[in-house]
C-alpha cells in the first residue's frame, strides 16, 4: 500500500482501550469502504477509565508510535474518550499524520442536533469525570445547558451482549434520569459501546430525543478530512482490515466478531513492549 497520483493507499490506524472503538470501524466500513484500516485494542490494559492521566498518555504514545512505524499510516483516530480527553493534544503535537479524536466530533454534532440548548451527555465515570465533553461543548457555545450522567455497567452490559434486556432497561431507567429530568432534546452518547444501546436509551428518554452518537460523528469527520485532502484512496479499491490485540485474540475475535461483524474474522496478538510486523 502507498500514494499515487494524489491517491493514498495507505491504511487509516485507529486505537481504543478495548472493544468499543468498533463502531467507528463498523461506521468507516460503511462511509468508506475503499479505506483499509489497522484497529489496535489495547485489551491486556483495559480499562483506561480508571488509570491516571499519565499512564493513559503514555500508553497512547505508545501505540501510536507502533502503528506509524510498522504500518506507515496515514491518519490516525483515538477511538477511546479517555484518550482523546487526555492525549490528543499531544499526539497531535507528535505525530505528522492527522490525528482525529471522539470528542470534538461528538460535540460539534450534537450542539447542531439540538433545538433548545439542552443537551445532555452520557459517559463512562472516567469520561464524564474529565470534563472533557463539557469543555469541549462550553467553548463551542457557552449558553448551551448541559446535562452530563455517566452510565457505570453499560460498558459491562454491551460486552456481555445483553443490549435489551429488563436488566439493562431497568439500569438506564436509573442511570438516565438526571438527563430525561432535565428535559434535553438531544443526547450524545460519550462512549463508543453506547450505540450498541441505542434502543434501549431511545426507549427511555422518549422518541423526541435525537440521539448522537461520538462514534458515527468521528466517521464522519474522518470522511470529510480524506475527501478535502490528498489521503483519499483510489474509489475502485477494497479496503484491507486488520486487527490487532494485546489480550487474548480468542476473546478478541469472538467479541469483536459480535460487536462488528463478519469484517472481523480474526486478531493477531502484538507486544508493544517489543512486537514488530
Amino acid at each position: 500500500m502507498g500514494r499515487l497520483g494524489g491517491m493514498d493507499s495507505r491504511a487509516i490506524g485507529i486505537f481504543d482501550s478495548g472493544f468499543g472503538g468498533l463502531t467507528i470501524v463498523r461506521a468507516l466500513v460503511d462511509l468508506v469502504p475503499n479505506e483499509s484500516l489497522v484497529y489496535l485494542g489495547d485489551s491486556a490494559r483495559y480499562p483506561y477509565g480508571s488509570r491516571p492521566s499519565s499512564e493513559v498518555i503514555s500508553f497512547s504514545h505508545q501505540i501510536a508510535q507502533y502503528l506509524v512505524s510498522a504500518y506507515d499510516i496515514k491518519m490516525m483516530i483515538v477511538a477511546c474518550n479517555t484518550a482523546s480527553a487526555v492525549a490528543l493534544d499531544s499526539l497531535t503535537q507528535r505525530f505528522r499524520v492527522p490525528v482525529v479524536g471522539v470528542i470534538g466530533p461528538g460535540a460539534r454534532s450534537a450542539i447542531r442536533a439540538s433545538q433548545s440548548g439542552r443537551l445532555g451527555v452520557i459517559g463512562t465515570v472516567g469520561t464524564i469525570a474529565s470534563g472533557a465533553y463539557q469543555n469541549a461543548i462550553g467553548s463551542i457555545d457557552p449558553s448551551i445547558e448541559l446535562t452530563c450522567a455517566a452510565c457505570p455497567g453499560f460498558v459491562e452490559f454491551v460486552e456481555a451482549g445483553e443490549t435489551d434486556s429488563e436488566q439493562v432497561m431497568v439500569l438506564a431507567a436509573r442511570l438516565l434520569h438526571p438527563v430525561s429530568s432535565a428535559k434535553v432534546d438531544t443526547l450524545l452518547l460519550g462512549c463508543t459501546h453506547y450505540p450498541f444501546l441505542a434502543r434501549t436509551i431511545q426507549n427511555v428518554v422518549g422518541r423526541d430525543v435525537v440521539l448522537v452518537s461520538s462514534a458515527e460523528e468521528t466517521a464522519f469527520e474522518v470522511k470529510e478530512i480524506l475527501e478535502k485532502t490528498s489521503l483519499s484512496a483510489p474509489i475502485e479499491a477494497k479496503g484491507e482490515y486488520l486487527f490487532l490485540t494485546t489480550g487474548d485474540p480468542e476473546r478478541f475475535q469472538e467479541l469483536g466478531h459480535r460487536l462488528l461483524g463478519p469484517e472481523l474474522n480474526g486478531a493477531k496478538k502484538v507486544d508493544l513492549t517489543g512486537d514488530k510486523r
